[in-house]
């Protein structure tokens, strides 16, 4: 019974956030807003917020004096936009009609508590960009693979668009690509029009506090990840099943079939199936490969898509990536020939599998963002030649018995750096590890390693905040480490 009260007591709170959302929209003219985070998400909120008439204070756990782009960046907006730093101070919930949290914000954060406790309602970009977008929108999430889909299926809708343009049919509709993922889309709704489209990146962070979704929502996968905020796998299964939970019979879902995380959510599905996976559905619409092939059925008839070779990226895992870029384009119902053009020579997204050079007869690899030890288990499957892989960086409370069981029977040489290096090492047992302080002396104990034939492959399984702002700067530093050698 006290679970069925604390569920319903759930309900209630996002029925409420919804209404209080849905109200706002029509004019947030005096509304008080506070904003929690001040990167990229939060500022652009902000700026979206106070051009609306809005009166948004942005709150930071980081003293003012590091927070000077952000406030640059809103200075045009004068006494429109309010600043609380140093903290979270509960005070700052004073009179506020609306709390935004951005994706780096705990909901275990004493102010996300205390707004939570005085019946405030919650919610962040994402959500007031879904209740405000005047077009379609796709979003896409998954434990592994969502920012490489995303790109896909943003360059499938750009090939569409172009040939629907040049062929003079319809005028000319813009693609909007962003969230998780380059810019919050946020920044960008007062441009969109009916006829347009937005693919969009949504973490697991954004989903857990959101009662709005898509009108075609993709689910990748569901792996072990973000332990370290989630606490466990259901509660964290359940932030990213949230994409589903309020689509409509007319909206679609996109599943992959060959994950037991994904596909577990089959029963979620509040309108239209389609799946993708590496064999043909066994009923329903999909993707999928035979032979050299990828195809399409919608249940009864199928369409050939391209030949595998169209697809340049290394890997089952960036294959079942394409799968997935094609049902989401087939669910917004983008044509065959744009899927096969937005494929074609899209060799990845930066620090995934990325290629970097050649040296010591070694081909080397930078895939910075496999922050998961999942991800560089797909990493190191993509390869059959010897692997000299770093790995290491900060652990997220995953368990790393299975990528210890694949790196014995798949890795020549393992060089552990950074905080997780221990943990890696203990899951390893016997098996010979080198350990370094950071990625620099990771590197150079490569360079002591390799041989002709190697790949050299940086999969941490970690996240970088132990040396690095983020994957992102881990990644540029190792190819910088690289490309000086």
């Amino acid at each position: 019974m006290r679970y069925a009260t604390a569920d319903l007591q759930k309900t209630v709170y996002e029925l409420k956030t919804s209404i209080v959302i849905e109200d706002m929209l029509k004019d947030w003219s005096g509304r008080k807003v506070l904003i929690l985070g001040a990167a990229r998400q939060g500022t652009a909120l902000a700026r979206y917020l106070a051009q609306r008439g809005a009166r948004v204070t942005i709150n930071d756990y980081l003293p003012a004096e590091k927070l000077g782009t952000a406030m640059d960046s809103l200075r045009d907006l004068g006494t429109r936009v309010d600043w609380v730093t140093g903290g979270h101070p509960v005070e700052a919930l004073d009179q506020v009609d609306l709390v935004c949290i951005s994706g780096g914000v705990p909901l275990e954060n004493p102010i996300v508590k205390g707004a939570q406790a005085r019946g405030i309602p919650l919610s962040n970009d994402s959500q007031i960009f879904l209740e405000a977008a005047p077009c379609k929108v796709i979003g896409i999430t998954g434990s592994a693979g969502k920012t490489t889909t995303t790109t896909l299926v943003g360059r499938i809708a750009l090939e569409s668009y172009r040939t629907t343009v040049e062929g003079g049919l319809q005028p000319a509709n813009r693609v909007f690509v962003g969230g998780n993922i380059g810019s919050p889309l946020i920044a960008s709704v007062g441009e969109m029009r009916s006829g347009d489209l937005a693919v969009m990146e949504l973490s697991s962070f954004q989903l857990e506090i959101m009662t709005r979704s898509p009108q075609v929502a993709a689910i990748l996968n569901v792996t072990p990840n973000h332990l370290d905020r989630h606490a466990t796998m259901e509660a964290y299964t359940d932030a990213k099943s949230r994409i589903l939970a309020h689509q409509t019979p007319n909206d679609t879902a996109i599943l992959g079939r060959d994950d037991p995380g994904a596909w577990g959510l089959v029963g979620r599905v509040q309108g239209k199936l389609i799946s993708f996976g590496l064999a043909k559905p066994e009923h329903g619409a999909g993707t999928y490969l035979r032979s050299d092939d990828l195809y399409y059925t919608d249940g009864s008839a199928e369409t050939w898509l391209m030949p595998r070779s169209s697809v340049q990226m290394r890997g089952e895992h960036n294959l079942l990536n394409v799968l997935a870029a094609c049902a989401i384009a087939a669910a917004a119902r983008l044509p065959m020939e744009a899927m096969r053009s937005g494929v074609e020579g899209f060799e990845g997204v930066p620090h995934r599998l990325e290629f970097v050079r050649h040296w010591g007869g070694a081909d080397w690899y930078n895939d910075s963002i496999a922050t998961a030890p999942e991800r560089a288990m797909a990493a190191i499957r993509s390869f059959g030649e010897p692997i000299i892989l770093l790995a290491g960086g900060r652990d997220k409370d995953l368990p790393w018995e299975e990528f210890a069981s694949l790196v014995r029977g798949r890795v020549d040489h393992l060089v552990l750096f950074g905080e997780a290096a221990d943990k890696i090492a203990r899951a390893m047992g016997n098996f010979p590890c080198v350990r370094c302080a950071g990625l620099h002396e990771a590197v150079r104990a490569a360079v002591r390693l390799v041989e002709p034939g190697d790949v050299v492959l940086l999969s941490p399984g970690g996240t970088s905040f132990d040396e690095f702002k983020d994957f992102e700067e881990r990644g540029e530093c190792f190819k910088q480490l690289v490309m000086s050698l």
